[in-house]
Order: structure tokens, then C-alpha cells, then sequence
């Protein structure tokens, strides 16, 4: 009988590879196929090489010349000697949409001149809308999306955003970011969906299928590029680009699900984690890149490389002797394409490697053929620039009409003394603080350059919180004094003199744009200048709002104890300040709630999905109490929930639990509710999470309408990775929470928990 079996086994497989092996092929693979066997080794990894934009342009005393143009030599060099496949970036500030069609027709009619006629794959930073280009749409940072927990509007931002990045003739995004925002510190947390797993992934995915839409090939769609492959936003120090220690179970915890969802919702691309998880770098890293990604995931596009990094792996990481054992390193980890990008060498130590015999081609093969997959879906080689007239809504009031939209669904009102807000529109109003009067504070980085620093000069046509407050009163209503910048006092006295004589003060407290590297700090504590500015206005006994407007959470604890209100902005965008105005004067109800744990302390930083433990000994009188939770954020209106009801009291595996809750608005405003669910294993093999958010639905209720929200639960929905970092869901008692209301299930199949967690 065994043997019976065995040869049975054998038929079976040898079946499936046959076909497997007969499957047909795509006309998009047959093309590949095609040009790949017209490519010689040197075209071949030309593809696999990217550099910046400023490596092609025209210079004069070393730097770009002004307007920037692409060098007609160097082009040519990069394009002819080198084979080059993709290039990147901007130099300087956002260009027009006429001047992007220059530049990017140029490396094109470039690339039609070339023997094989490739085009080059142009790739983005287009964070929070096409934030290089005059006149776009931007959008809150991610953090702000998060916020809203509206996955329809995150979509419908990531399809504007693919649109007006077409526009400007590129077809490629490097975005979203999929990183998980745990730590407070850690100057991208904007960029990121927030600290919760289901939340991050749910929102990520919404973006690529509105980046991508359902033929990436459109002109009105672009490639996505999840990153940053992996545990990138969890630096021990907090700083970026430093060494994270991340065991493996918690990484597939915690830090994989968001790309799990991006690969199942099709992501073309991926761009790899710039620092190292417990020593070991992620560009370097074959388990990483192939065993998990490629092998677990199934992603199958294309893996580039972050600014610099293969180099980093010899100068910064130090696991490489030399230059050219850097890319040995990287190439057999699994890396495509090199964001090199400041030269070509890279492309000259691969070229060696393989005459050495130390790449095998078909290395490069599997590499070249993602590439040219990938441009080939974005119909590129038919389109290479595309047509100006294509894009009539580049800009247009339909699109801010979305940002407006998303702004005032992000914004989150954290505190709300005695309902002193909504504001009456006849009152004498102080707006001050360095947010105030500030675009760049609006928008963070990434917008117009890297680091944000000029946005003001590109936005003379939106409205800071002042110009909106004061066109919502008339400007006689409002006086403006700056108080502080982000670090200096400026002019205290005067400051205070005009809060004496106001109804009410609105404080703009917070960051200055940042990006990166430049945007690490030392302590979470809000700079003393903004402190001592706050204390002097509360001391007048003027009611106080205060608006942050930041890219993390500062500590505030001290000031805002002591404010009237407390709204978070984060980086709302263009239409910031008027969605705020919106708010504060009551022409919108605020429905944005935390996407991240608020602390009250810099050293306590803990997340919402805590371990019980973590909530102290019952002797400690300093366990988990944030200034806000996640999810927290008020309304001017009332919601009751009533009726939580499960659809049976056990759940077996194949099985689906309907979870269904009564939500009514008792207040006299319509607004916005996000309602989230929470569930919690009482018992587990591995310390269990106090509680995780497993589903969300955002309503809108008019005042006495009522609306039965329904959520559906799986096993799998309830699953944690064990010890041997796999995914299990064991027997047990669950919980499931709902706005305050908690009901009690039994999982009575699969695994039993057990005192080691072995299985």
C-alpha cells in the first residue's frame, strides 16, 4: 500500500510540473521573453542600475544649472555606454508640469535612440499626493490618512495621486510607506499608517489599489513601491537608519502583515529596509528578501534598493571588504535594481562578477525579465512620455475638494473643556504659535523638496490656519502674533498683551517640516520656547485651543493638561488650514481618531496592544497611562452603542462569526463615526496582546438615526505567531470588544495552548 502511495505521489507531482511547465504564456511574458534574448550581458545589467536625475543633467561650478536640463553627453553615456534602466528624483524644487514633459521626453527620445530601444523606468517620491510638481494635490501625510480610517477615502487619494503623477509623466511611485509607527521618536513616523498592524495593512492596501487601479497600464495609474522591506521603523535609539533587534515571531507579528497585504493586493515593487535587523543588513539579508518574500509572500515583482544602500553594506555596515563584495552580497540576497545612484559602479562591479563567474546570468536573467515585466505592464514601450492634454483635472478643484475631504476627516479632536469648541464666528480670536501662519507646517516633508522647506513659496494660493480662521471671521475679528518660532521665543510680551484683549486663544503649536535623517531628535519633549509661550498665554486665563500641528507625538503632557481644547492636526496638507477652520468654527464635525498611542511621558513609550504585563505590577503606580489611546478622538456630537451581539457562542474553523452592534447618534449634530473592534485571548501559548483591532467601520449618522454596524470574524482573523513563527489560533476564550461593550466566545477546534508554546 505504501509503495502504492509512493508512486502515486510521484505521478501526482510529476503531473503538476508538467503543468506547470505548460502553462501558457502572457503576451506580456512572450515580450519579455523576445527582448530578453536580443539583450548582451552589459544591456542586461544596465537595467538593474538607477541614478538620479542630477547624474544626467547639465551643470556649471558643479551644480545643475538653472532651469534644469538634461546634458545631451550624458544622456548619451548613461543611456548608450551603460544601458541604464531607471532614474530617479528631482533636482532642486517641484518643477511645472511642462517643464517635467521636457525632461522626462528628453531621457525618452534618449533611450528610442539606444539599440534596443528600452525605455527608462522614471521613479518618484510622490508621498502624499504628486508632491514634486507645481500645483498638485496634496493630501495629509500617511499618519493623517490613518487617521480617518476611511480606507474608500485613502483609495480615492492614492488614485489622485497616481493621476497627477501621470501628468507629470512618471509611472512609477515609491510609496506607500508599510512600516509600522511604534516609536515615538523615529522621524518618519508620519509617513507611516500608524502603530496597529490591521489599520497599516487595510489603509496600505486601499493605496495601492488606488495607485494601481485595475490596469496599472493606464495612463492614468502607476506602479506602487511598498516600503520599507522590513522592520525599518523600529531603530533601537529611535533614529533613523540605525540597527533595529527584532526577533523573528515578532517581526511576522507585528511588522510583515502590512506587506503580506500589499503583495496580495499586487504591489509591482518593493524598496528594501536601509538599516539591519539584529545585525544582520536587510539588502544583505537572502532570508529576508528571498525565503520570506519571495518564498512565503509570492511577491513576484520587482526588489530596489534605497539611496546608496548596496554601497552602505562596505562603508556603513561593514560586512563587505570592498565595493564589489558589497554587490556580490546584494545581488544573491535577492536585490533587482540598484538605486546606486550617484554613479555607475555598481554597473561595473556586476559586469566583473559575472565574468568571474561569481553571478551566474541566470541570476541577471531573473532580474532583468521583473524589469522588463514591469515596464512593459506599465505600457511604457508604447507610451514612453504621454500626452499633456490627457490630464485636464491635474490641480483641479474636484481633486482639493478630496484633500478638503481628507483633511477634516483626519483632524482629531482630543479635548473639548465644557464644549468651549465649536467657536462663535463674532468673537475676538488671537491666533499664534509657529504653525500658525505656516504652509510648511501644514505640510511636512516631502513636499516641493525633500526636506519641505520652501513650501511656502509654492503656496501663496492656500490657506494657513490664520488665513482660514480669518476668513471665517473677518480679519477684524482676528489678531496674529507670532510668539515663538519652533525654538526661539519672539516676543512674548506683545503676545500676551494681544491675548488679553482676545476672547479666545488658538495656539499653533508643533514641528517644522522634516524628512529623514534631518528629522532626528534627542528628546520627545516639546522645545521650552513653545512651552514657555503656552504657559504665558494660560497664565491670562483667556481660554486656550491648542492645535498640533507635527509629524510625531511631542510630549505635551504639562501644557495641555492645563488648555481649554486639544486638536491634532498632524500634517494635514494644502487644505489644512481651512479643514481645521472647519472645525473649530463647527462647519464640520470632527471624526478623526489616534492612529498611534499619544504618550504622556518620553520615557514611556508603550503601544495600545500592549502585554498585560506591561500594565505594571499591582504595587506600580507607573504602568500603561498615555495622555491618549489609540483610536481615541471626539465629536461634537454623542454616540451610543447598544446591542453587541455575536452569532454563536463557539467559533470551529471554516466557520464565520457575525459580530453585530447598534450604533446611535443621541447628540443634535450629524458626524462621522469610526467604530473599531477589538478581540483578546484570554489564554494563550504566547503572552496574549491586551487587545487587537480586527475590524473598523467609519458611518455617518444624522441626530437620532441609529445604524447596526456588522463585522465578520474569522479563526484566521484571530491567529498570533507562535514561538516557532508560525501562525496558529489556538482553543480557547475570546473576547470581543466594541465602543465599550465587550462579548465572551469559545474557539473549540485547533491548537490547545500549551505551558512552552511548543506545538
Amino acid at each position: 500500500m505504501k509503495r502504492i502511495m509512493f508512486f502515486a505521489a510521484i505521478i501526482c507531482s510529476a503531473v503538476y510540473s508538467q503543468a506547470q511547465h505548460n502553462v501558457p504564456k502572457s503576451d506580456i511574458d512572450k515580450k519579455v521573453d523576445a527582448l530578453l534574448a536580443k539583450m548582451n550581458i552589459d544591456e542586461k545589467i544596465g537595467q538593474m542600475t538607477q541614478v538620479t536625475l542630477d547624474v544626467v543633467l547639465q551643470t556649471a561650478n558643479g551644480k545643475a544649472t538653472e532651469p534644469t536640463q538634461i546634458d545631451a553627453g550624458k544622456i548619451k553615456e548613461a543611456l548608450e555606454k551603460y544601458h541604464v534602466g531607471s532614474i530617479l528624483n528631482i533636482s532642486g524644487a517641484a518643477y511645472t508640469r511642462e517643464h517635467w514633459y521636457k525632461i522626462i521626453s528628453d531621457i525618452q527620445n534618449a533611450a528610442a535612440q539606444t539599440r534596443l530601444k528600452i525605455p527608462v523606468l522614471y521613479g518618484i517620491d510622490a508621498m502624499h499626493g504628486q508632491n514634486y510638481v507645481q500645483g498638485s494635490t496634496l493630501f495629509p501625510q500617511e499618519i493623517g490618512m490613518a487617521a480617518t480610517f476611511n480606507p474608500e477615502l485613502a483609495k480615492r487619494a492614492g488614485a489622485i495621486t497616481a493621476y497627477e503623477t501621470r501628468a507629470s509623466y512618471i509611472p512609477w511611485d515609491f510609496s506607500p510607506v508599510l512600516d509600522l509607527g511604534r516609536n515615538p521618536l523615529w522621524p518618519r513616523i508620519y509617513e507611516t499608517f500608524g502603530e496597529d498592524p490591521y489599520l497599516a495593512k487595510t489603509m496600505g492596501a486601499s493605496v495601492i489599489y488606488g495607485y494601481q487601479g485595475n490596469n496599472v497600464s493606464s495612463k492614468y495609474n502607476v506602479a506602487a513601491c511598498m516600503k520599507h522591506y522590513l522592520g525599518y521603523s523600529f531603530p533601537l535609539d529611535g533614529k533613523d537608519r540605525t540597527p533595529a533587534w527584532i526577533p523573528d515571531r515578532y517581526m511576522r507579528e507585528y511588522f510583515l502583515p502590512s506587506f503580506r497585504a500589499a503583495v496580495n493586493a499586487g504591489a509591482m515593487s518593493v524598496m528594501v529596509n536601509s538599516s539591519e535587523i539584529n545585525g544582520v543588513p536587510v539588502h544583505s539579508s537572502h532570508y529576508l528578501l528571498t525565503d520570506v518574500l519571495r518564498g512565503e509572500l509570492g511577491f513576484k515583482g520587482v526588489i530596489v534598493t534605497d539611496w546608496m544602500d548596496i554601497k552602505y553594506l562596505n562603508t556603513r555596515h561593514h560586512i563587505a571588504a570592498t565595493q564589489k563584495d558589497a554587490v556580490l552580497i546584494a545581488i544573491n540576497a535577492g536585490i533587482d535594481m540598484s538605486m546606486v545612484p550617484l554613479d555607475y559602479s555598481f554597473y561595473t562591479y556586476l559586469q566583473e562578477l559575472v565574468k568571474e563567474g561569481k553571478v551566474p546570468v541566470s541570476r541577471i536573467d531573473e532580474s532583468v525579465r521583473r524589469i522588463l515585466k514591469m515596464k512593459f505592464k506599465l505600457g511604457i514601450f508604447d507610451r514612453p512620455v504621454g500626452n499633456p492634454d490627457d490630464y485636464p483635472k491635474f490641480g483641479s478643484a474636484e481633486f482639493a475638494a478630496v484633500s478638503l475631504k481628507s483633511a477634516a476627516e483626519s483632524i482629531t479632536l482630543l479635548k473639548n473643556t465644557n464644549n468651549v469648541l465649536p467657536l462663535k464666528k463674532d468673537i475676538k480670536i488671537l491666533v499664534t504659535g509657529p504653525g500658525a501662519n505656516s504652509m510648511r507646517a501644514l505640510n511636512g516633508g516631502w513636499s516641493y523638496t525633500w526636506q519641505g522647506d520652501v513650501t511656502n513659496q509654492f503656496t501663496t494660493d492656500k490657506n494657513t490656519i490664520l488665513k482660514a480662521i480669518q476668513q471665517k471671521t473677518g480679519k477684524d475679528n482676528v489678531e496674529f502674533e507670532p510668539g515663538s518660532d519652533y525654538n526661539n521665543p519672539i516676543d512674548i510680551d506683545a503676545t500676551v498683551n494681544a491675548a488679553k484683549k482676545s476672547d479666545v486663544i488658538v495656539l499653533c503649536l508643533g514641528e517644522n517640516s522634516y524628512a529623514e535623517n534631518p528629522g532626528n531628535i534627542d528628546e520627545l519633549d516639546l522645545p521650552s520656547a513653545q512651552t514657555d509661550l503656552a504657559n504665558a498665554l494660560i497664565a491670562t486665563g483667556k481660554p486656550v485651543i491648542l492645535v498640533m500641528t507635527e509629524g510625531r507625538p511631542r510630549i505635551i503632557t504639562a501644557i495641555e493638561s492645563k488648555c481649554a481644547a486639544t486638536i491634532m492636526a498632524y500634517l494635514p496638507g494644502n487644505e489644512g488650514g481651512s479643514a481645521l477652520a472647519d472645525i473649530l468654527f463647527g462647519d464640520i464635525n470632527p471624526s478623526g481618531r489616534l492612529p498611534y498611542t499619544y504618550p504622556r511621558y518620553a520615557n514611556a513609550l508603550v503601544n495600545y496592544y500592549r502585554k498585560n504585563i506591561e500594565n505594571g505590577n499591582s504595587d506600580d503606580a507607573h504602568g500603561y497611562n498615555p495622555l491618549y489611546e489609540f483610536g481615541y478622538g471626539l465629536s461634537y456630537t454623542n454616540f451610543t452603542y447598544s446591542n453587541l451581539k455575536i452569532s454563536q457562542p463557539t467559533l470551529k474553523d471554516g466557520q464565520t462569526l457575525t459580530v453585530t452592534v447598534d450604533v446611535k447618534n443621541t447628540g443634535n449634530r450629524e458626524g462621522k463615526e469610526s467604530v473599531l473592534l477589538y478581540s483578546r485571548e484570554e489564554y494563550a501559548s504566547i503572552t496574549p496582546d491586551t487587545k487587537r483591532l480586527r475590524a473598523f467601520d467609519k458611518i455617518n449618522l444624522k441626530p437620532g438615526e441609529m445604524q447596526t454596524v456588522t463585522f465578520k470574524i474569522t479563526s484566521k482573523d484571530l491567529a498570533f505567531v507562535n514561538d516557532v513563527s508560525k501562525p496558529v489560533t489556538e482553543a480557547g476564550e475570546f473576547k470581543v470588544m466594541v465602543g465599550g461593550l465587550t462579548q465572551s466566545f469559545m474557539y473549540v477546534t485547533g491548537l490547545k495552548p500549551s505551558r512552552t508554546g511548543k506545538l
